[in-house]
């Protein structure tokens, strides 16, 4: 991914968290970003796709290795008041990244997969790419090592935002973008949290994420042009 669309990307994941923040479930979001235009979506916090274009051409997907960075305070949130032993390290963090990488790339791609797009690993006129990330990813009870018989009760593993850019694979042109904040959803009462059960709820939201991509690429194939401006 380029330099210019990842940090377009990480503002506009940031632009939606401070929406989120100041007004809950409905944020303010730019009516235009990039050249692209919003337009409404009931499943997702934010979409952006450019005026007239026509997406029935793209049978075929080209999806890059998935970015995963935390929220810039979960470290220090997370050591606060523990002890040595029980602390967060650089280790533990790129132990949960890697994990958290490799559970949305396989969910991903098996979406795409099982409704009919090839996934491939190269640009042609008939391939869309598509740039994921999962930015200010939240754990609230990570499970790292050295943590003993200690136990934590959670009511959910965390949350954290996806950022998809869409692009014609050949020319590069940006195409559409989607955010999206979301919780995972938990029990809905404290339960003991560990790295099988945060691994299973994130993976959950990752499924949830993927099912509404795909079927979000659908709907685009199934209409001529996009896209009328959000009211």
């Amino acid at each position: 991914m380029r330099k210019g669309l990842i940090l377009a990307l990480l503002a506009a994941a940031s632009l939606l968290g401070i929406c989120l923040v100041a007004q809950g479930a409905a944020p303010a979001m730019p009516a235009t970003y990039e050249g692209l235009v919003k337009v409404e979506s009931k499943k997702l916090n934010a979409v952006y796709l450019l005026p007239d274009t026509d997406f029935r051409g793209y049978t075929k997907v080209m999806i890059d290795p998935v970015q995963v960075s935390f929220h810039k305070d979960w470290m220090k949130n997370m050591n606060r008041g523990r002890s040595a032993s029980r602390r967060v390290n650089s280790q533990d963090a790129q132990k949960i990244a890697d994990t958290m990488r490799a559970g949305f790339e396989g969910i991903f791609n098996a979406a795409f997969e099982a409704k009919g797009y090839q996934v491939v690993t190269a640009p042609a006129p008939d391939v869309l790419r598509l740039s994921p990330a999962v930015v200010n990813l939240y754990m609230n009870a990570p499970d790292p090592m050295g943590a003993g018989g200690l136990r934590t009760y959670t009511v959910e593993a965390g949350e954290a935002t996806l950022t998809l850019a869409a692009r014609d694979s050949t020319t590069g042109a940006l195409l559409g973008v989607a955010l999206d904040r979301s919780r995972t959803r938990g029990s809905g009462r404290p339960t003991v949290a560990s790295s099988v059960s945060n691994r299973s709820e994130f993976e959950e939201l990752f499924k949830r994420w993927a099912d509404i991509c795909v079927k979000g690429l659908d709907e685009l194939k199934a209409r001529p042009q996009t896209a009328k401006p959000a009211a």
